[in-house]
């Protein structure tokens, strides 16, 4: 099976039909979408996709790439250019297989191919009997299709897994940012190319030279393994070619294929063949040094500038608009935020060459007028998956000279939220509790709720700003941008607090104390306690007023 030649991969038609085809169907135009069976194989996929482009058809500067936005390639020239790579995209067979050692690993044991998918318990799961959500024998045999993908996203998207188990080129886990059209009906073209970039955008780590299939510094499939048994056997950039990262292999893995037909346990297809075992080896490549991955946000210590960077990972609670500035404004000076190389091209390479087609009389506004962020990965605690986040978001663009003002306001905005769901959480405790302070438990959904109920206010504030920005120079967020905001938070702030304060325990339900806590947020929302200075120095700087504002001590407690 060749991952180029065959037809593999499941594509949604606009017409809302789901057909299996080579990767050659992205140059249809009525290709819209991928259509995987999990949503963490549809990640993976778009990321095969991508790196593919990357790896074969790289545009050479931005007009190149507006050239094949106003014109996509035909059929017959991804064909010619994905027909030199062919070779290393074999999935079995006797020479090199795609993303596996190139030893048969015949001393390791043959366990279930169940092992590929991350969220599957493992070894000591299945000892200790705690596979109480995602349970075992879920997964006995699957197509070559699925396992095809199984085996890219766990090489992707690697945890620790025991002893010589090497995590991934970034880290265990991390988050993937993408560019999409805001256009749902965009073609799958345009999803992908919006993300392929030239190759001087890419972070200088490697060697720049023709993808060849037989490079092991591109594929290192293709020879055998770097092993990580001795101590400082690591694998660094200067050492590979600059596209590896895409490619990157931690793990040793062996498939079983075999003529035996199967329901596939992930897609539910027939399959004439099947895979129902792996075999796995530990000490595989050993990823080490300044690594970036030019699909994940970083984050580097501004007061440590030659430690690496590390790469941005889940984390409970799931991904909004707070974590928005992070994952698309750089700001390596202060916070040590380093967004996707892919995001920082689109708004400081794709849209200003964009904008000086307008300027000489072209334009290809239907794509790039509107853009969304997708940002996806597992939250994973070491080798446990706790959840799988996948959101998207708005993603707008400012000239250059007016990213570091945006930046601010971002920030201005996002902190005063930060502060007063620190400040709901805490009186809707009171509400609940005669000794709050002692209360145990995890508030963290009050918090989810409350940005979930702001998210639509933030990006009407954040579309407000780049309206501004792009009219011209302002160094002060607009009164009209900053008053409407803070009177979202203020708004549902007491919404939740009035939907939540009746739901405590019914043993500690005291109305006089739910009144005081109600009448506390409501004085630190208004600017008139003690601990709201935070309020007053936003309305301030926004330059509006506070009604009735007026100094009193009426809530005791002062935001962190």
């Amino acid at each position: 099976m060749n991952l180029l030649i065959d037809n593999w991969l499941p594509f949604r038609a606009r017409d809302g039909s789901i057909t299996y085809r080579s990767p050659l169907a992205i140059a249809d135009p009525d290709i819209v979408d991928l259509a995987l069976p999990r949503a963490d194989f549809q990640g993976a996929a778009y990321q095969w996709l991508i790196g593919l482009l990357q790896t074969a058809l790289p545009p050479k500067d931005h007009d190149d790439w507006l050239d094949c936005v106003a014109e996509p390639p035909s059929r017959e020239v991804l064909e010619a250019a994905f027909e030199p790579l062919t070779s290393a995209f074999e999935l079995d067979g006797d020479g090199p297989r795609f993303m596996q050692d190139r030893d048969p690993l015949e001393d390791a044991k043959p366990t279930s191919v169940s092992g590929l998918l991350i969220d599957s318990p493992g070894a000591n799961g299945l000892k200790l009997n705690t596979d109480h959500f995602v349970k075992r024998g879920r997964v006995e045999a699957i197509c070559p299709d699925c396992a095809a993908l199984a085996l890219f996203t766990l090489q992707i998207n690697a945890p620790s897994g025991g002893a010589g188990y090497r995590v991934g080129l970034r880290g265990g886990g991390p988050l993937t940012t993408l560019v999409l059209p805001e256009d749902a009906q965009a073609s799958l073209w345009q999803r992908l190319w919006l993300n392929v970039m030239p190759n001087q955008s890419l972070s200088r780590q490697g060697k720049f030279e023709a993808p060849r299939p037989d490079d092991d510094t591109l594929f290192p499939w293709i020879r055998p393994t770097r092993l990580s048994d001795k101590k400082g056997a690591v694998v660094v950039p200067d050492d590979m070619h600059a596209l590896h990262a895409y490619w990157a292999m931690p793990r040793r893995f062996r498939l079983f294929f075999e003529d035996t037909p199967c329901r596939c346990d992930l897609c539910g297809r027939e399959a004439s063949r099947s895979v129902a075992e792996i075999r796995a080896k530990n000490y595989g490549a050993n990823y080490d040094g300044p690594w970036q991955h030019p699909l994940t946000p970083y984050r580097r210590d501004p007061k440590k500038p030659n430690e690496p960077p590390l790469s941005t990972k889940g984390q409970p609670g799931g991904l909004g608009y707070r974590h928005w500035s992070n994952l698309v404004l750089d700001d390596a000076e202060n916070s040590g935020t380093l967004p996707a190389t892919v995001v920082h091209d689109y708004l400081h390479g794709k849209v200003p060459a964009n904008r000086q087609a307008r300027r000489e009389g072209e334009a290809f506004e239907p794509l790039l007028r509107h853009a969304r962020l997708w940002a996806f990965g597992y939250d994973m605690d070491n080798m446990k998956p706790r959840g799988w986040y996948g959101v998207e978001m708005p993603l707008v663009a400012v000239p250059s000279e007016q990213q570091e003002v945006l930046r601010s306001w971002v920030q201005d905005v996002t902190e005063l939220a930060r502060q007063v769901t620190w400040m709901l959480r805490n009186q809707i405790k009171a509400a609940w509790f005669s000794r709050p302070a002692d209360a145990k438990g995890d508030m963290s959904p009050i918090d989810n709720q409350f940005y979930e109920a702001t998210q639509a206010g933030f990006f009407h504030a954040l579309f407000g700003m780049q309206r501004v920005l792009l009219d011209g120079e302002n160094t002060h967020m607009p009164t009209e941008i900053a008053e409407g905001w803070y009177r979202v938070l203020q708004r549902e702030a007491l919404r939740l607090f009035d939907a939540q304060a009746l739901t405590g325990p019914m043993a500690e339900l005291d109305m006089k104390r739910i009144t005081g806590a109600r009448r506390n947020l409501q004085a630190w929302l208004s600017g008139r306690s003690k601990g709201s200075k935070v309020i007053t120095q936003f309305a301030k700087k926004g330059g509006f007023a506070l009604t009735g504002s007026k100094a009193s001590t009426t809530a005791e407690e002062v935001a962190p």
